[in-house]
């Protein structure tokens, strides 16, 4: 029941952040989000994290150290990203966040804000995506490119992983339909990806203002 009433909260969280960062990114209109992008957003989050956890949990199980090193990669990947492309786009440090904090106080609420994404995107992606040399730190454009990759790289991940908690389970799976399960989480997984679609070609609230659909993106 905890359980439960812990994966609701963090969903819900996750589809309040979505409708913050559609706010954020299109502030000069007026949105109004419909009860089905609600839906598809809640579905796309359920199965999304639900999935990730569970596979993270069953891996850990049988791996657990090897868990800690994916973890690790996962982290720190993500926390170095942002500032991967923020040394590639050479622009000026930024220094609009708050006047009264100096350079070292910028880089920490910078490291700060890095850090709560990679642990975001270690489990779902994030609804809003950091970007250092926007003054903003948000990035405004939607990049279907970046989306896709990260979505192909998750799933491939996640079966990596049920692989190796297939090949090592111990006896305590015994009663468990392995391949059933299997099959399951990453059905799972694609659902999400599938509401996720349906929302951002159907029922986001700002569509006509997209350069390119997903469909016509991927």
């Amino acid at each position: 029941v905890f359980m439960v009433l812990s994966l609701l909260s963090i969903v819900y969280g996750a589809l309040r952040c979505n409708i913050l960062a559609i706010k954020i990114k299109y502030d000069d209109y007026n949105i109004r989000v419909k009860p089905a992008a609600y839906f598809c957003i809640f579905m796309w989050r359920s199965f999304e994290i639900a999935t990730r956890v569970t596979v993270l949990v069953l891996f850990g199980s049988v791996l657990q150290i090897w868990v800690f090193v994916v973890v690790l990669l996962n982290f720190l990947g993500f926390f170095l990203y942002p500032w991967i492309l923020f040394w590639l786009s050479k622009s000026p440090f930024p220094e609009n966040i708050e006047k009264e904090l100096s350079r070292l106080g910028t880089t920490i609420v910078l490291c700060l804000l890095t850090f709560l994404y990679a642990g975001i995107n270690m489990f779902c992606w994030s609804a809003a995506q950091v970007e250092l040399s926007d003054p903003d730190l948000i990035s405004k454009s939607q990049n279907w490119y970046r989306m896709t990759v990260y979505y192909i790289v998750r799933l491939m991940e996640n079966a990596f992983l049920l692989l190796m908690w297939y090949i090592y389970r111990t006896d305590f799976y015994l009663y468990v339909c392995a391949p059933m399960l299997f099959l399951q989480l990453l059905i799972g997984y694609c659902m999400g990806v599938f509401f996720m679609l349906v929302f951002y070609q159907f029922c986001h609230p700002c569509k006509k203002l997209f350069s390119s659909s997903i469909t016509e993106a991927l």
